[in-house]
């Protein structure tokens, strides 16, 4: 890189910066947010807009005499209740608020084939009791052949029927759920874990396993309560299925109105960009605040006479800044970097000469200032 280029580059650096310097409002201006974002990212703190001083004004005949309040506005509908068209027969549905879990046993346990037939044993036992109607003593028998074979589904799933029959589905859910986990395919757990779901009045889900029972093993009974849950499940779903569309239908029309007002932004940005060119720099009405640094005898840092290519005043800023591979090379972090390294100090432009980047970002914003990058040889 020749001299003269260095010192032109450096030049360019300098009036930017001390543009900014002499008038930190400039940084405020849409054009230029890239670059605000990007100082107050690298932890700089730029300086709030100043606020413009207003002159007091006489107020008129009319303004002296008591207003009138303007009425409030009215108040928003409220939203319609997600629940509010959603009528179901609760009949039977209880409330379980026993939330202590039954004993299980160890998952971990070999179980051996004399501990099977003792289990075997106990859960005829068991059956007896409940046949018998003495459910607690049924409960405890297969409690105790559940620590003894921890591996059978089919125990776990004559417990939880006796939780059903005691109206405690909490207890019955839980052993079901452990019953599907050893054995997915059995119908009894979805028999038994559906009727408590319908006990809850969880609809949905009582549906789902007593349709999954009677796939499995059709069974009179679990037949039947499918069709007791079937309406309530019914009408849930085709609530959820409304709702949701209304929810998409509302996302929909919220995504068009922030890309209509994303559009207008751009649309304003894109006039005001237009409109600065003449008669100001960049947008900014009447030219540098304060004046062009430096002088107007010769640029600082290097542009003798004015500046290069022969321009005697500084560009439109917004051409620059609107520049779309400007804007893209400063948002890279490494240009960035750079780009506020020398700016701090502008001999540090040497430590850049090597990078292919950082250059053409250079060459770029030379190129638009002076038209043409005179003199040297192109990086």
């Amino acid at each position: 890189m020749s001299a003269e280029r260095m010192l032109q580059q450096i030049g360019l650096l300098q009036e930017f910066v001390k543009l900014c310097k002499g008038d930190p409002d400039i940084l405020h201006q849409k054009e230029l947010k890239f670059f605000k974002d990007w100082l107050e990212g690298m932890g700089a703190t730029v300086p709030p807009p100043t606020e413009p001083e207003e002159t007091p004004k006489q107020p008129k005949e009319e303004e002296k005499q008591e207003t009138k309040p303007e009425p409030a506005p009215a108040p928003e509908p409220e939203p319609e209740s997600e629940e509010s068209d959603l009528e179901l027969d609760n009949t039977g549905v209880i409330e379980d608020k026993d939330t202590e879990l039954p004993e299980d046993g160890d998952d971990s346990k070999e179980v051996t084939e004399e501990e099977m037939d003792s289990a075997n044993e106990m859960r005829g036992q068991a059956m007896a009791a409940f046949s018998e109607g003495n459910f607690d003593e049924a409960l405890k028998l297969f409690t105790e052949a559940i620590k003894i074979n921890p591996q059978s589904a089919l125990l776990y799933a004559k417990r939880a029927s006796i939780f059903v029959k005691q109206k405690k589905p909490n207890k019955a859910i839980h052993d079901c759920t452990k019953a599907i986990q050893l054995n997915p395919d059995s119908a009894q757990p979805y028999k038994w874990r559906g009727r408590a779901y319908q006990l809850l009045g969880k609809w949905e889900e009582a549906y789902h396993d007593l349709t999954m029972a009677t796939k499995l093993d059709f069974d009179d009974l679990a037949n039947e309560w499918l069709h007791e849950v079937t309406p309530n499940a019914k009408k849930i779903m085709e609530h959820n299925r409304k709702y949701e569309r209304k929810r998409e239908e509302k996302e929909i029309k919220a995504r068009k109105e922030r890309m209509r007002k994303a559009k207008e932004e751009y649309e304003r940005a894109k006039a005001s960009a237009s409109t600065g060119g003449a008669g100001g720099f960049g947008g900014f009405p009447g030219g540098f605040p304060g004046g062009m640094p430096g002088g107007t005898g010769g640029m600082p840092g290097g542009f003798p006479g004015g500046m290069p290519g022969g321009m005697g005043g500084m560009p439109d800023l917004s051409n620059i800044m609107n520049d779309p591979e400007i804007v893209q090379a400063f948002s890279d972090p490494e240009v960035a970097a750079a780009f506020q390294d020398i700016s701090q100090n502008p001999q540090n432009m040497m430590k850049y000469q090597n990078n292919p980047k950082v250059q053409s970002l250079i060459n770029k914003m030379a190129a638009k200032f002076g038209g043409k990058p005179p003199g040297g040889p192109t990086m």
